[in-house]
């Protein structure tokens, strides 16, 4: 049961309660003489307590009514902190996400500059500079280059470092 529907079912019984009480409250208690039996002092005695019982219980009612409503008063005020969290870091994520698309835009800018920069190398400079690189930049390099320039720069490179070249160019890379 949520909370709103436990505050309607408290409210109802509060009100169910509150009827019963101002119902037997009006029959005033009568003085001790004028009880005609024992029996009947006996029942109004227990007429009594039931009152009494009855004024409790809707005074705890009256407070469960109170705890509920500042719970959920609580839970709105966490609930609307969770949404601007929320809301922030969605904000955050975008943020993010562009500055990622700016700086893999300025990484690829930079990488055709330095592929632009091996292939004005002479190819035995360049075959020596891409063997000492990180694979996947080196296959990055050669990619950007224009095919002649890279065939005769893989032409220098030794059979192994030039089949592992190509084997790393030819894999398919997820960013």
């Amino acid at each position: 049961m949520n909370i709103l529907t436990k505050t309607v079912v408290i409210f109802a019984s509060t009100t169910l309660l509150l009827s019963t009480c101002a119902t037997l409250h009006a029959a005033d208690q009568p003085a001790a003489a004028e009880y005609s039996s024992v029996e009947e002092r006996r029942l109004h005695h227990v007429v009594s307590l039931e009152r009494a019982s009855i004024r409790k219980e809707q005074e705890e009612m009256v407070m469960k009514k109170k705890e509920l409503k500042t719970l959920g008063d609580v839970v709105d005020k966490k609930l609307a902190e969770i949404d601007n969290k929320l809301e922030e870091l969605r904000k955050l994520q975008n943020k993010i996400e562009i500055l990622l698309t700016a700086k893999s835009a300025e990484e690829k800018k930079r990488l055709k500059g330095l592929a632009s920069i091996y292939e004005k190398m002479t190819p035995e400079r360049a075959s020596l500079a891409l063997t000492g690189l990180d694979q996947q930049l080196a296959a990055d390099l050669l990619a950007n280059m224009r095919v002649k320039a890279a065939a005769k720069i893989l032409d220098q490179i030794s059979n192994k470092k030039a089949a592992q070249l190509s084997t790393t160019f030819s894999t398919i890379q997820l960013e």
